[in-house]
């Protein structure tokens, strides 16, 4: 996480993101989700080609934490289908506002890829 120059809370300040940034805040988009959660579902969506070690994911999400992106979630799944040792995560406003600036510089730079015909055909 970039430090930033612009004014506090300027999403466009925290950019670019870190890969496993990223894929950790798209994973919260749709909503709250433990950390092993959030592993999983970064590795099926790349089909396996990021993968978030605990060392990287864990670290990433307390530096998410201290940023803003993400608040601890005080909401629990019910006592049957939890363990207590889990903590469950949740975008902010201002996680969702950096992941959609972030999404918005990847689509501009595909953009500009497709316009100077760097994709292969398909």
């Amino acid at each position: 996480m970039p430090a930033a120059a612009a004014a506090p809370h300027d999403p466009e300040a925290e950019l670019p993101l870190t890969p496993a940034v990223f894929h950790i805040l798209l994973a919260l988009a749709d909503g709250e989700k433990h950390g092993y959660a959030i592993m999983q579902e970064v590795k099926e969506a790349t089909e396996g080609a990021t993968h978030l070690g605990p060392g990287t994911l864990y670290g990433s999400l307390d530096r998410m934490l201290k940023a803003r992106y993400i608040a601890e979630s005080e909401r629990r799944p019910t006592a049957d289908e939890d363990d207590e040792r889990r903590r469950y995560y949740r975008l902010t406003l201002f996680g969702r506002q950096v992941l959609q600036a972030e999404a918005n510089r990847l689509a501009r730079a595909v953009s500009r890829a497709r316009g100077k015909k760097v994709f292969a055909p398909a």
